[in-house]
């Protein structure tokens, strides 16, 4: 169940412009004679510049330099090698958190601010899981916004999918309790729970979401309970910034990487990932219901850090 959900085909073709921004700060670097302190300072600039943060460049930079020693190298080139499998490692999931794994219904609780693209995310998952066979369900938890149930309840009539819903303004726990409640009745493979997109600053906001995610966890009994959090690849430092009070707050399990072809700031990847250890499941790969892949951590450090030759 779900094994569409770990196609990685088009992580490498999402990731040319971030790659092409890459290359260009760093083609001239890995090209000198030797390592030395400006090589090393050059670099660390190139990655802050690149939205991998500062703890993350820091992180990797003192790995770098550790494997420089070790292992003797000499050639900027080398090191260029050596820091392509380190970002793959950094990105690849050591959580053992399998997304969707097959042997239970999921619960999937799906967060992120506004614009960051969470409906159109929610309808590519839908539309992914539904082409495969899945019996999907989608529950309008987010009641704050004007038009959000409507924008759900559009989807799910042009998906095929039910929508449990209420009025605008209603208690977004009361029908994530009913949502939940009718998937089990209807035998649903997959729930997805839409929330309000809320700034990560707003604390009453947030405390309603901690609501949600209590309610799940509370009722879903023969369900995994899995939370996804939306973050717009365009953003940069500051989807780093939303995934720390988002994962503070509601403990979210992976990251749907949205925009990521159109961007050049896709180094936020490395930061959310490297920073606070929350793997990027997913990234958006165009604008159709059907656009996107899973996360391939080995073709997005491929597309970054390319052989001179390609």
């Amino acid at each position: 169940m779900f094994g569409v959900f770990k196609k990685k085909e088009r992580t490498a073709a999402s990731s040319a412009k971030t790659g092409s921004a890459w290359r260009s700060r760093l083609s001239g670097l890995f090209s000198r004679s030797d390592i030395d302190d400006d090589f090393w300072d050059e670099l660390e600039e190139a990655l802050v510049v690149s939205d991998v943060g500062v703890n993350t460049t820091m992180r990797l930079i003192d790995r770098l330099r550790e494997i420089v020693d070790e292992e003797s190298l000499a050639e900027p080139d080398r090191v260029r090698v050596r820091m392509r499998s380190e970002i793959a490692e950094m990105l690849t999931d050591s959580s053992n958190v399998d997304p969707f794994p097959p042997d239970k219904p999921v619960a999937l609780v799906v967060v992120g601010v506004n614009g960051a693209g969470k409906t159109t995310s929610i309808a590519k998952l839908v539309q992914v899981a539904t082409d495969e066979g899945q019996n999907v369900m989608l529950a309008a938890a987010d009641t704050f916004r004007a038009g959000a149930i409507e924008q759900i309840k559009i989807w799910g009539d042009r998906l095929g999918v039910p929508v449990i819903a209420q009025q605008a303004g209603s208690d977004p726990g009361a029908v994530t309790f009913d949502a939940i409640k009718a998937a089990r009745a209807r035998g649903i493979d997959l729930l997805i729970i839409d929330t309000a997109g809320r700034l990560h600053t707003t604390h009453n906001l947030m405390e309603e979401l901690r609501k949600v995610r209590g309610i799940v966890e509370k009722n879903s009994d023969g369900f995994t309970e899995r939370v996804l959090l939306v973050i717009d690849g365009t953003t940069g430092q500051n989807g780093l910034m939303q995934a720390k009070s988002f994962t503070e707050s509601v403990q979210c399990n992976g990251v749907f990487l949205t925009k990521l072809d159109g961007t050049a700031k896709g180094g936020v990847a490395l930061a959310i990932a490297g920073e606070l250890g929350l793997p990027i499941w997913f990234i958006g790969t165009g604008e159709k219901a059907s656009d996107m892949s899973a996360f391939d951590a080995e073709a997005f450090a491929e597309a970054l850090l390319p052989d001179p030759a390609k």
